[in-house]
């Protein structure tokens, strides 16, 4: 572990030095709409968004939830509500009714942004079918059956919509709120404050709200900007989405701890991403490895030029080295790094640098961050194993989660007296404290930088009418890493086909969730205490299905 000078400052007051450093320097820039604030600008907007808030009634601790892909808006919100000791709460862009009213409802937010809808859903229709008195109560006096917290919805535009403030409408009250008043809610934050929630299926059970703190992902912004190097002179093309912590930390934190502007997409595109980088002249550039490939296959990716980019991130599955070593000379990105986390970690607890050879980037994720500690311990026992040993990856630090939103036990399993996070992934560290990752401890899928629990969506396929079990296992895959599988034992006198227990699961859950393989057996692998095997319905999978 490397020492090192944490910060101790909010979010607010990283973007006001970076306000003060670099005024003029672009901050938030889309190239496919003109769309470009300088920090100062950027400062402005965040205040003025952070006002209305506080016109409207939002109290410091109240959770802000944000439904949507990233529009322009979305990092104002990530700094307006950290300016008023909001929570930001992201929501899953994929998500379907029943996962939106289960996170409103844990978390208990008093606050939601959305947009109209992304790909198949329609964010308007499904917030009216789950919170009805919208359309017939008052704006500002909200008495929901189905989320009795919930007090304000805001449309994420300046279009009207029934029993929905827009942001023009809240732009404008921040004129009701003097300087003063909006200095004195700043006056009362405490770095150890939660300001960010986000939800993750984790290891075990269905999703839980990791409580992440400014100290948390301030810190972690700072040094995930440091291992690349970044500074005024940066241009950060950020195609992944902002409500995972790949968006709004390792992109959006790092970025503004070092005054580098930041090149967003509002969602990812080659052709788009390609177009941003030549016309911005981006210095890094953030994906998951099949972004980096789409880019690389696409038909016109020799049109672009490539040559202003230096550095980046490749995160969320392991990177092909055929892949790695064209994304260093194809795309001129020899700087590129490899960053491994968790969401409790906030999230980033190694990171390659950018002059580590190729090999590090592709057979390592980095060396411990950073004021973080890293260690290899027995998954069983949970004590420490020797240099060399593989077990699971745990770690200790100011990064650590405040906790899981209203799971005091369910967090004390993951942070143990000692104060270790025990990340549920397998690894082993060499002699020069380079981390690899070898496997899984739990159960949990990885299908293109998405987290998976099977438990969830096999309650979920448990509700079809004929199904007597399932078990969900992740398949290898080429393209994502992992893909979902399932294996089904139907009910007497019950047939079916894959595709009907597909159309069940369509409409109805994440499209990420839903199963690419299903196969029908009469039994399942057991233990002699009558335990499903699962690692060897994950051996089945691989031979039944493999990867094209």
């Amino acid at each position: 572990m490397e020492t090192a000078v944490l910060q101790s400052l909010t979010l607010g007051q990283i973007l006001d030095r970076s306000i003060r450093k670099y005024p003029d320097n672009d901050a938030v820039v889309y190239y496919d709409r003109d769309y470009r604030l300088t920090y100062r600008q950027f400062g402005d907007l965040v205040d003025q968004v952070a006002k209305g808030l506080m016109a409207l009634g939002v109290r410091k601790g109240e959770k802000v939830a944000v439904w949507a892909t990233n529009v322009p808006y979305w990092v104002t919100l990530q700094f307006a509500t950290a300016k008023i000791g909001a929570i930001l709460l992201t929501v899953n862009t994929l998500y379907k009714i029943a996962e939106l009213e289960y996170i409103l409802k844990q978390s208990d937010s008093e606050n939601l942004f959305i947009i109209d809808g992304y790909r198949d859903t329609d964010y308007l229709q499904t917030v009216y079918e789950l919170v009805p008195e919208l359309k017939t109560q008052q704006r500002g006096y909200l008495q929901s059956e189905a989320l009795p917290y919930l007090k304000r919805v805001f449309f994420l535009g300046h279009e009207k919509h029934r029993g929905m403030y827009s942001v023009f409408e809240l732009i404008s009250l921040a004129a009701t709120v003097s300087d003063e008043e909006y200095a004195a809610r700043q006056a009362e934050l405490d770095l150890h404050d939660v300001v960010n929630m986000q939800y993750t299926s984790g290891t075990t059970g269905f999703p839980k709200g990791v409580m992440l703190t400014h100290h948390n992902i301030g810190n972690n912004g700072y040094w995930i900007g440091a291992n690349q190097v970044l500074g005024p002179k940066d241009r950060v093309c950020l195609p992944v989405p902002l409500f995972h912590c790949f968006g709004c930390v390792l992109g959006v934190l790092a970025a503004i701890n070092h005054g580098s502007t930041l090149v967003i997409l509002e969602t990812f595109d080659p052709v788009q991403v390609m177009a941003s980088v030549e016309a911005e002249r981006c210095t890094a550039l953030y994906g998951v490895p099949t972004m980096f490939i789409a880019v690389l296959q696409h038909k016109l990716f020799s049109k672009f030029n490539f040559s202003t980019l230096r550095t980046g991130i490749m995160a969320g599955s392991p990177c092909p080295v055929v892949a790695m070593e064209e994304v260093m000379q194809k795309m001129n990105m020899r700087e590129i790094t490899i960053c491994y986390g968790l969401t409790e970690g906030s999230p980033v607890l190694a990171q390659t640098k950018v002059d580590d050879d190729i090999r590090k980037k592709v057979e390592t994720v980095g060396r411990a961050m950073p004021a973080i500690e890293l260690a290899i311990m027995d998954p069983e026992s949970r004590k420490p194993l020797p240099q060399g040993a593989t077990g699971e990856v745990c770690c200790r630090g100011y990064n650590i989660m405040k906790g899981y939103y209203k799971m005091p036990e369910t967090t004390a399993e993951a942070i143990d007296k000692d104060g270790w996070l025990h990340s549920g992934d397998l690894g082993v560290i060499d002699q020069d404290g380079y981390l690899s990752i070898t496997g899984r401890h739990k159960d949990m899928i990885i299908r293109g930088g998405e987290n998976i629990y099977p438990r969830e969506v096999e309650e979920f396929i448990y509700k079809m009418e004929g199904i007597q079990d399932v078990q969900v296992v992740g398949v290898p895959s080429v393209k994502y890493g992992e893909e979902v599988g399932a294996f089904v034992i139907l009910k007497g006198g019950y047939s079916m086909q894959p595709e009907d227990v597909r159309d069940f699961c369509r409409g109805k859950i994440s499209s990420y969730k839903i199963p690419k393989y299903v196969t029908f057996v009469d039994h399942y692998p057991l233990t002699a205490s009558g335990k499903v095997q699962k690692f060897k319905l994950r051996e089945q999978a691989a031979g039944l299905f493999p990867d094209a």
